[in-house]
């Protein structure tokens, strides 16, 4: 079967980790455009998109969000779409959904449950453990989404048609997520000091479970196109 062919859009404003990290755990052809310098897609010749985390939030005033978004919008009408943390947040928005600013915080290795079975999800546990790192929360889902995901800070995962969206960080390897903690200027270090003790091989080992949406979303792309 052929290697899907996907948009990466690479919403992260120093991206060559966020791509690094997207290219090992997708076997797919990746094309970046990096909106955050202004390089957004402007069609929608590919099999599947893919729209990475992010500093900004959606509701920030930056030229490139709104370009991005409605290409997102769109794009969810044309293909299979997979959003992760901004990128969720990003793709719930453009479909109707709500994103608003949290209390605190959610970052570190955090228990997300399933709420319901779904093929993004096939081959996870009810339970199963993520890196998290958030100040923003899908507080409304988009009409017509279902909830896939959730823990006790909120929304972890949804799905309206072929567009899925999931708030934590399935590509993250043990490097990324201590690099990511300690560059929050606005967390406490003891905060950060506790998550990081909590960045261990065995959580690690464990979080690797939910890469297996990587493998569920590419087979799928591959089905669509196959079908197309």
């Amino acid at each position: 079967m052929s290697t899907p062919r996907i948009a990466f859009v690479n919403a992260a404003h120093d991206g060559a980790d966020t791509l690094k990290n997207f290219r090992r755990e997708l076997d797919a052809d990746l094309v970046e455009f990096h909106v955050t310098e202004g390089t957004v897609p402007t069609d929608f010749e590919f099999d599947a998109a893919v729209v990475s985390g992010s500093r900004a939030s959606v509701y920030w005033d930056e030229d490139w969000i709104q370009p991005t978004r409605e290409w997102v919008g769109e794009a969810a009408e044309r293909m299979p779409v997979l959003g992760v943390c901004f990128g969720h947040q990003l793709l719930a928005d453009a479909l109707g959904g709500t994103v608003e600013g949290m209390d605190e915080y959610e970052i570190g290795y955090r228990t997300v449950s399933k709420t319901r079975d779904d093929p993004l999800l096939d081959g996870l546990g009810e339970e199963f453990l993520v890196f998290t790192t958030h100040s923003d929360a899908v507080t409304e889902l988009p009409p017509d989404a279902e909830l896939l995901a959730e823990n006790d800070y909120g929304v972890h995962g949804f799905r309206k048609g072929d567009a899925v969206g999931v708030q934590f960080h399935p590509e993250y390897d043990m490097e990324t997520a201590e690099s990511v903690t300690r560059r929050k200027d606005d967390l406490p270090a003891e905060r950060k000091d506790a998550v990081t003790d909590g960045i261990t091989p065995e959580n690690f080992e464990k979080a690797c479970e939910a890469k297996r949406l990587f493998e569920n979303f590419t087979e799928y792309a591959r089905s669509a196109s196959a079908a197309d």
